[in-house]
């Protein structure tokens, strides 16, 4: 009979996962019951455009309000993204992922029975709130249960988006057809707050809690058991290692802490996933205001021909989604963002030169090239690199911070580009814009760090101590 590996620590646990050459059976389940977290965040920001013309109209929005509802998922997922990751670093990282469905629930509930703009406003709050804590707390999880060699899976989050995006605009074509009239938006926020039930329930039932998160603080057990609930591996609790001592005895880990994220080799890492972060929710955000403009142009001004040009549009985006997933893998997520951000800057550019000078077949084309290289280059990797590039001690706390930096430019993209618009018109804007994927594609040429060709950091961090404890027992 084989002999049981021992788990003396977090590397152990890493090292056991990364040995997996698949995820198969439970493992499987749990994996997309996360991603579909992230499924529920793109669903409900859906929800609120692609009924947010009826709502104008039935509550006789001005512009104002109409900005404030959209910028205020964004808005709030600055604080709350890395407020995330805090609670997933201090009470481990199920607990969050459920609290965000509670928000998302409320939020949907709030908003479909709404009698006046206020009380959307305070549903789009609550989701808000589950945006941000879901995000940052979901890339973390799906980092600390994906084998190294498959990394690259976590990109598929940017096609997993694009659909629920899809998803809800064919809900809103049925409720269309069904005649529901201006109330079509209350339906369409309504069905969030259902998804979000089924979240909640399949979620609390299945999840299990990280191994990883279980041996940085000291659970060895509990860590061992959830190896052999989640992925079938028999392990035994060995003698913790040095660093799962201290764990054991120190305090929480908490915001203070965030100060590790911008020193010594963290310090790259983290200014290239904030950067990237940074930039595709800025561009996408911004570009987000032509977009509907192509798809009236192309598909006609009614309510159902634009919905079904929007969703032409999310296709292009599905695809680009799932080729990041390959091209991270294949160039690693620093090279793939790169050339995604070159082909967004091409895209931009010539979108600034032709505009209303070319033919609206070609119109069509230049944002769809646009879409495809946002989703399959920096639209997906800015997420994925932050979760990959740290030790799970202060992982969720470094997707946090990248998703609070990438909020800063969704708000960015919804609000200044908006006025830029209006100051120097949309050729211009394009032209503005694109300095911010050259800006995005210098930084991923200068800083060289890529979690996709290097060693896992928390094996790394193990072996470090490992060789720090030799040192000191030979000096001795």
């Amino acid at each position: 009979m084989a002999q049981r590996p021992s788990v003396r620590g977090v590397a152990d646990v890493v090292a056991l996962i990364d040995g997996l050459g698949k995820i198969t059976g439970r493992a499987q389940i749990i994996w997309f019951l996360v991603f579909g977290g992230l499924f529920l965040d793109a669903y409900s920001n859906a929800a609120l455009s692609a009924g947010l013309g009826p709502m104008t109209t039935q509550m006789e929005l001005t512009s104002t309000q109409v900005s404030v509802l959209t910028a205020t998922a964004p808005a709030l997922a600055i604080i709350f993204n890395p407020l995330g990751g805090w609670l997933a670093t201090r009470i481990g990282r199920v607990p969050p992922l459920l609290i965000a469905k509670v928000f998302a629930l409320a939020g949907g509930l709030l908003a479909a029975f709404a009698g006046g703009f206020t009380v959307v406003w305070l549903g789009r709050v609550l989701v808000g709130v589950a945006y941000g804590i879901d995000f940052a707390v979901a890339m973390a999880l799906l980092a600390e249960y994906t084998p190294a060699k498959l990394g690259g899976r976590l990109n598929l989050w940017q096609a997993v988006w694009y659909v629920a995006t899809t998803s809800n605009l064919v809900l809103a074509l049925v409720f269309f057809n069904l005649d529901v009239g201006a109330d079509i938006w209350r339906w369409s926020v309504g069905s969030a707050a259902v998804v979000a039930v089924a979240l909640l329930l399949s979620q609390a039932l299945m999840l299990k809690e990280s191994p990883a998160w279980l041996a940085g603080q000291g659970r060895l057990d509990e860590s061992v058991a959830n190896l052999d609930r989640i992925y079938g591996i028999k392990a035994v609790v060995g003698t913790p290692d040095a660093k799962t001592r201290t764990a054991a005895e120190a305090p929480a880990i908490g915001f203070r802490q965030t100060g590790l994220l911008f020193k010594g080799e963290y310090l790259p890492r983290t200014i290239l996933s904030s950067v990237i972060s940074l930039g595709q929710s800025m561009q996408y955000f911004a570009v987000g205001w032509y977009l509907p403009l192509i798809s009236l142009t192309i598909f006609g001004e009614s309510f159902e021909k634009a919905t079904i040009g929007s969703m032409v549009f999310n296709a292009f985006g599905i695809a680009g989604g799932l080729l990041s997933a390959y091209f991270g893998r294949r160039l690693g997520l620093r090279l793939s963002s790169a050339a995604g951000f070159a082909g967004v800057f091409v895209a931009l550019v010539a979108m600034g030169l032709t505009f209303e000078k070319v033919p609206t077949a070609v119109a069509f084309l230049l944002p769809v090239l646009f879409i495809l290289c946002h989703s399959a280059g920096p639209g997906a990797n800015g997420k994925s690199i932050a979760a990959l590039s740290y030790t799970s001690d202060v992982r969720a706390l470094g997707t946090g911070v990248t998703g609070m930096v990438g909020s800063f430019g969704s708000v960015a993209g919804l609000y200044l580009f908006p006025q830029i618009k209006d100051s120097l018109g949309l050729a211009d804007t394009f032209l503005t814009l694109s300095i911010v994927p050259l800006l995005g594609l210098i930084t991923c040429l200068v800083i060289k760090w890529d979690p996709m060709k290097a060693a896992s950091p928390d094996e790394v961090a193990g072996q470090d101590r490992e060789a720090t404890a030799a040192l000191s027992v030979t000096a001795r």
